[in-house]
């Protein structure tokens, strides 16, 4: 039997005693249920640590652990809210499981974000340090941004620019706090409730599911190996008269797929003639590691590309950064809606991530931070080739966080993750990130987030359950 199994019916037992214990009584030592249950101390403080969770032992350093005091929930009605809610609105927002808190001794391969080792973490707290002690504590920042920050920005797309590109001007730019954000406000200033809006399908369950809180009507294409078929995006378009496309041209979360130069020339000339506009999504800027990004936005000069970066996952959860880059009235509308929605950002963490990211460490730091990356991925990749059936990894993504697997004929994708989470790997179901049904069993693992030394577990795990 596993640890995590053994535990779980460790908690089960002590949850049981704890019945017939008053609010503040001591748990027997851990000493003393190791003995019980002749079990490890390590499997013992594994159980404690469920009851904890759980709302019903509490933990005190030093001390050792007691039932806890519970209080009487006050009586609540809140049938009023069904009548003065109404109906839920179909194919209603929802959040995916990469929201998940895992806790401490599961391996977390759901998560959206790389593991704290992987972050300028030094970097981050002193810069934070230092902007609450300066006037962005104090003042309020312009509603499109610091002039500074926004001109970074503009600079990182003109560095990648063609030659005769459209590198756009500082001004082009507008702050917005993260890139979930970034998505709602180009949405909503952009389309009408009741509007089209084509998605890229598998596609970012996030920005499904901005869409639908946005009142859009999102309409799936399939990804044709790197990019979606120009002649079905045509259809998609002349079908639905939809005025936006969204999509992820490098390292697609969740499958990992980058469209090619020429699957990116068509798209956009496909956009071009239908008047749209194309909401390039370049999340994994920083993750690139066997190829160069290289944004649309930089090759386009009437407006139709809308571009979103965010710098939340490569300098830390806690610094909601991220940018948006518009033409002509598209960038009015969407500034509108940033100062109607929220006023403004944060000037501290605004002027915390201008000073990570103009650092003499920054570049030096994204080197290490692709390096390990790379090293994750391998090694990650290995174990899959190695212990589950062929087949199982769809593609190997030349950047970006994630990998995209299908599961066996026959495995059901929620009686999967459901039965992984319960072995302590917690993992994305693929149906969450299709905009209608999905087209096969998949999931979607995170190999930034959880310990390389974790990974072989991680992975007999899947084995296990894929059997």
């Amino acid at each position: 039997m596993s640890n995590s199994s053994s535990a779980a019916r460790i908690a089960a037992d002590i949850r049981s005693d704890l019945g017939g214990l008053r609010a503040g009584a001591r748990l027997p030592s851990t000493r003393a249920l190791t003995v019980r249950f002749g079990a490890s101390p390590v499997t013992v403080q594994q159980a404690i640590r469920m009851l904890v969770r759980d709302g019903l032992v509490e933990s005190r350093p030093g001390a050792g652990n007691f039932v806890r005091h519970e209080r009487p929930a006050p009586r609540s009605d809140f049938g009023w809210q069904t009548g003065a809610l109404g109906a839920l609105p179909p194919h209603g927002a929802f959040v995916g499981s990469t929201m998940q808190t895992p806790a401490d001794d599961v391996i977390a391969l759901h998560s959206g974000y790389p593991a704290d080792d992987l972050l300028p973490a030094r970097a981050v707290q002193s810069a934070l340090a230092r902007a609450a002690r300066s006037r962005s504590a104090l003042d309020r920042p312009p509603a499109a941004g610091l002039p500074e920050l926004r001109a970074w920005f503009a600079r990182e797309v003109a560095e990648t620019a063609p030659a005769g590109g459209a590198a756009p001007p500082a001004s082009d730019v507008v702050v917005m706090p993260g890139g979930q954000s970034a998505l709602s406000s180009v949405f909503r200033a952009l389309a009408r409730p009741g509007d089209h809006i084509i998605m890229e399908s598998p596609g970012y369950w996030g920005a499904i599911a901005a869409a639908r809180q946005a009142g859009l009507v999102v309409v799936p294409v399939p990804r044709d190996g790197g990019a979606v078929d120009p002649i079905v995006l045509t259809e998609a378009f002349e079908r639905t008269r939809a005025r936006l496309l969204y999509a992820m041209p490098h390292f697609a979360n969740p499958t990992g797929g980058s469209w090619s130069a020429g699957q990116a020339a068509a798209v956009l000339d496909v956009v071009r003639e239908n008047a749209a506009f194309l909401v390039e999504d370049d999340w994994a800027h920083d993750f690139a590691l066997d190829a160069p990004v290289r944004p649309l936005v930089a090759q386009d000069a009437d407006g139709h590309v809308v571009y979103v970066r965010s710098l939340t996952k490569a300098i830390s959860p806690a610094i909601r950064i991220a940018a948006v880059i518009a033409r002509g009235p598209a960038l009015s509308r969407i500034r509108t809606d940033r100062v109607v929605d929220g006023l403004y950002v944060s000037g501290v963490l605004q002027t915390a991530a201008l000073e990570v990211v103009t650092s003499p460490g920054w570049q030096p730091h994204l080197r290490r931070m692709r390096e390990q990356l790379r090293l994750r991925r391998d090694g990650f990749i290995a174990l899959v080739d190695e212990l589950l059936p062929a087949g199982t990894l769809t593609a190997v993504p030349s950047g970006g966080l994630n990998l995209w697997l299908r599961l066996p004929p026959g495995v059901d994708t929620t009686a999967f993750v459901a039965a992984c989470a319960r072995d302590g790997v917690l993992i994305s179901p693929g149906d969450e990130w299709f905009p209608a049904e999905p087209t096969g069993a998949f999931v979607r693992v995170n190999y930034s987030a959880a310990p390389p030394a974790r990974f072989e577990q991680a992975v007999r795990v899947l084995a296990a359950n894929m059997a």
